[in-house]
């Protein structure tokens, strides 16, 4: 297994042209072999490109709150102050959803409110009794 490994690394090293070759060749050689390959390369998340939009594979990786893997910097302190950074705006940014949930019952309440009171008006003298109110 540690060959197995120690190849990885070393195609890692080359970039990701080594993966695109090596996954060709197993194509020429039998396509069962490129296409896991291809499936093992996409997994791995060596395809970065096609997740959200980065670009290229990075040896040094970190993962962030969200649970992506972005690539470090180098610097520690921008890496720390990034995650956090991050890990605040995904805390402001499930504040605000919830917020939107609770205006948007609201304004359905208020709008079913509204119906049931016209409703009421339209129908004169046989008025349906009232739905009642709820205690606060």
């Amino acid at each position: 297994m540690t060959t197995i490994a120690n190849a990885e690394v070393k195609l890692d090293q080359w970039g990701m042209g080594a993966w695109i070759a090596l996954m060709v060749l197993g194509f020429i050689v039998w396509w069962p072999v490129g296409l896991a390959i291809l499936a093992y390369v996409i997994w791995s998340g060596r395809m970065r490109c096609w997740r959200r939009g980065e670009g290229g594979h990075s040896r040094h990786s970190m993962q962030d709150p969200a649970g992506w893997f972005r690539p470090s910097s180098g610097n520690h302190a921008f890496d720390e102050y990034r995650t956090e950074t991050l890990r605040r705006l995904e805390e402001e940014q499930r504040e605000f959803r919830e917020f939107l949930e609770r205006l948007r019952f609201a304004r359905d309440k208020n709008e079913f409110d509204q119906f049931m009171a016209e409703r009421r008006n339209r129908t004169g003298s046989t008025n349906p009794p009232a739905p009642p109110q709820p205690q606060v």
